[in-house]
């Protein structure tokens, strides 16, 4: 009980504490835009300038413009990491590259911020060597520009992002509207910025303006909080100790606790603090799923199986129970926690919290997507009719489209799904993409070309550069989307063994049908290939699509953002052609139907683990590095 009162009085302490230095700047606080949650160096237009450097426009109630600096132009937003990496449309030069009066990129230039990585593009009155053309932006075919100048008199200077240009060939490129910019800001700024000041550049070197003094009304405050904290400091260290000595003897008397047995860095509770990950008590979860009743089961997920509940504050919950308690499972499980947590994105499944240190079993809280995977709807087995839905061309573009935005999100964010699958796509009511199971997930730091580590994945999925080089890049999870992106317009599994020896991997079926020039042996003709010349237009180049992606060189394969931008290219197609089945409406759903959800056979966690299925088989691969 004393210990009790001594924790209440001090937190009672440090809250008195965080509320007086904070209000002198409650102005300058995190913000909500759109679905994600900002912070410095972000601030919105109802802030006041002192509180960012880059101000968000979310008038619309969703993340819609950005400016890189005072009063400068507004950029569309695509999507911003919390890796201080964002990508942004111009939407000036994309309206120039679509009507074809882009000649001079002079008026493009992106404003020359000390907090932006950029390089330097000079166009330059008389012509020099190693001169290059934008094959898509160019006065009359003369327009050349330079980089890399050491003499650049006679020259003007425009300041671009590394991801501007996609390189064709030695002497041009093609112009992107859509680029990623890295943000840069020293320690200092941070630290400035939490004193209250104002962070600028003044003649290359950093100044803190203001924000190093206190208000005279905060005195009181101070001397208050001094007299309290200077006659409590002795009491609260003598029982601190004492509290220190009675957790670890409760500490030892857990013997069945996993977590405990491991090092403390494993320490799911240090994720409460460290992730600001709400905690479920497993009595409230055991509540929520009925006792993890039969009736409940949603699926099995990478390493566990997954239940449907409904917590005491009324959120509709799927629960995912592990397997097994074993080091293996624990480092997943807190794999999950930390790559979720530092994501937000509407296409990412949300983490909601998971069990305490102290639970009987580790467990994770995800929302809950009521329509299934998308494996389900074009080949699972299912209890309930109702819970299938023929998936239609258009619906099927949108999944690709919004499956690839999520991905090229996490690769912009430094991170590697590594389990890329139809059966890892989750659809919500409205046929709305939730990509989930990060427990395979990698940080893929963009300083380096790749990670080395034993291939891991779902057969028939798995880079095989990544299977015969244990090399992991951002381009296994493109080759991954490759098959993806075949099962949507193939309507076939991944593997199955019931196909000819050489085409038990769809990846090699589409190859050879598609070189074969037989891609109508590939494409499902329920969409209306052959019928319909949109369909056969736009299945035909998604397939092609898919082929690039399917490249056994990974460098031959696209980046997930270019990926992201021809499948909005061949949707636009879509939009065009009226004769087009639309979307139909999902069926209505009621807790009972929920509750007797689609059943699929469990996925392995790596191409070495044991795999039992009736239709299908480990992708192997025999070629050398």
């Amino acid at each position: 009980m004393k210990t009790i009162c001594v924790l209440a009085f001090f937190f009672f302490l440090l809250f008195l504490m965080a509320e007086a230095q904070s209000r002198n700047r409650t102005r300058c606080r995190t913000f909500s835009c759109g679905s994600l949650d900002f912070k410095f160096p972000f601030f919105s237009t109802d802030m006041e300038s002192r509180c960012g450097l880059f101000k968000l426009n979310c008038s619309d109630h969703q993340i819609s413009e950005i400016q890189l600096e005072e009063k400068g132009e507004w950029y569309k937003v695509i999507s911003v990491s919390q890796a201080n990496t964002i990508t942004i449309t111009d939407p000036r030069l994309n309206q120039s590259l679509e009507t074809g009066s882009c000649t001079d990129l002079s008026s493009f230039s992106l404003p020359d911020s000390p907090w932006l990585e950029l390089t330097d593009l000079y166009k330059c009155n008389d012509s020099r060597k190693n001169g290059f053309t934008y094959a898509n932006c160019q006065g009359g075919g003369s327009s050349l520009y330079y980089s890399k100048l050491e003499e650049h008199s006679g020259c003007s200077v425009i300041k671009s992002p590394e991801s501007w240009v996609i390189p064709r060939n030695k002497n041009q490129s093609t112009l992107n509207a859509t680029f990623s910019l890295h943000i840069n800001l020293p320690g200092s700024c941070h630290r400035c910025y939490r004193r209250g000041g104002e962070c600028t550049m003044i003649n290359d070197k950093f100044r803190c303006i203001g924000g190093t003094k206190r208000p005279n009304n905060h005195q009181g405050e101070k001397l208050k909080l001094g007299l309290g904290i200077g006659g409590s400091v002795i009491l609260i260290i003598i029982l601190v100790a004492l509290f220190i000595i009675i957790h670890r003897m409760y500490r030892r008397k857990t013997s069945s606790d996993l977590l405990s047995r491991n090092n403390s860095k494993s320490d799911v509770e240090f994720s409460n603090v460290f992730f600001k990950l709400p905690i479920f008590s497993y009595k409230e979860l055991q509540e929520a799923t009925d006792n993890f009743s039969k009736d409940r089961l949603l699926g099995d997920g990478g390493f566990g199986t997954v239940y449907y509940g409904k917590v005491r504050d009324g959120r509709e919950v799927a629960v995912k129970r592990l397997y097994e308690h074993n080091y293996r499972r624990l480092e997943q499980f807190m794999n999950e926690i930390e790559i979720l947590t530092r994501l937000h994105h509407k296409n990412l499944v949300s983490l909601y919290g998971c069990t305490s240190r102290r639970s009987r079993e580790l467990l994770l809280v995800y929302e809950f997507v009521p329509n299934g995977t998308v494996a389900d709807h074009l080949y699972g087995e299912t209890e309930n009719s109702r819970n299938k839905c023929y998936l239609t061309w258009s619906m099927r573009m949108s999944i690709a489209i919004e499956t690839a935005s999520a991905l090229a999100y996490l690769h912009a964010s430094d991170i590697i799904h590594r389990d890329v699958k139809t059966a890892n796509i989750l659809l919500d009511g409205n046929f709305g993409v939730k990509v989930a199971d990060f427990g395979l997930s990698r940080l893929c730091p963009s300083d380096v070309t790749h990670v080395s580590t034993a291939p891991q994945g779902t057969p028939g999925y798995v880079d095989p550069e990544y299977h015969r080089c244990y090399h992991l890049t951002d381009k296994s999870d493109v080759y991954s989307f490759g098959v993806v992106l075949v099962e949507l317009i193939s309507s076939k599994p991944a593997v199955d063994i019931n196909r000819c020896k050489s085409e038990i991997n769809l990846s090699s079926l589409a190859i050879n049908k598609i070189q074969n020039h037989a891609t109508h042996e590939l494409i499902d003709q329920s969409l209306g290939y052959g019928k319909n010349e949109g369909v056969s237009k736009m299945t035909t180049m998604v397939a092609e699509l898919a082929f690039r992606c399917l490249q056994q060189d990974s460098t031959m394969r696209p980046r997930m953002e270019q990926v992201v931008q021809e499948l909005m290219g061949i949707q636009k197609e879509d939009h065009k052609e009226e004769t087009l089945t639309s979307h139909p409406s999902p069926p209505d759903r009621d807790e009972a139907s929920l509750l007797k959800n689609m059943k699929f056979p469990c996925s392995p966690i790596s191409v070495t683990d044991q795999w039992t299925s009736k239709s299908t088989t480990p992708n192997i691969s025999a070629y050398d590095c």
